[in-house]
């Protein structure tokens, strides 16, 4: 199989293009620039984010939570939660992993069976063997 010339890359291409193409896609990529354009939204994203990673950081090291530490971080949560431009963004970036996701698990299982997979065959709550999840 070639994949930098040949046909394998062309349609992985004309995938790409029908992502591109889809009206909710261009719906997504203008919530994104719109985050990306507010620095007051970024700013509190990131602050969450800092947070977040503080929070866990300390908690993994064994380092009891204090609740008004607790408190201050669902506050600014909440605070993200209720900015539209940064809400937007967070759905935005979640419909785009799940398509990645979903093609990913496509190109997978094709490798893995030797042919298309059926929707079927990802709704029954299998994984697939030696994945270690006992579904």
């Amino acid at each position: 199989m070639q994949t930098e010339d040949g046909i394998v890359l062309q349609k992985t291409q004309e995938l790409c293009q029908t992502i591109l193409n889809q009206p909710e896609f261009q719906t997504l990529r203008r919530d994104v620039e719109a985050f990306l354009g507010n620095e007051s939204a970024k700013a509190l994203y990131q602050a969450v984010v800092d947070k977040g990673e503080e929070l866990h950081r300390k908690q993994h090291a064994g380092e009891a939570l204090g609740r008004d530490e607790v408190a201050a971080f669902e506050g600014e949560r909440d605070a993200l939660m209720n900015n539209t431009v940064a809400k937007s963004f967070m759905d935005a970036q979640q419909a785009m992993q799940r398509v990645q996701e979903t093609v990913s698990q496509y190109v997978g299982k094709t490798f893995e069976l030797g042919r298309v997979p059926t929707p079927e065959e990802f709704s029954s709550g299998s994984c697939g063997s030696g994945c270690g999840c006992h579904h």
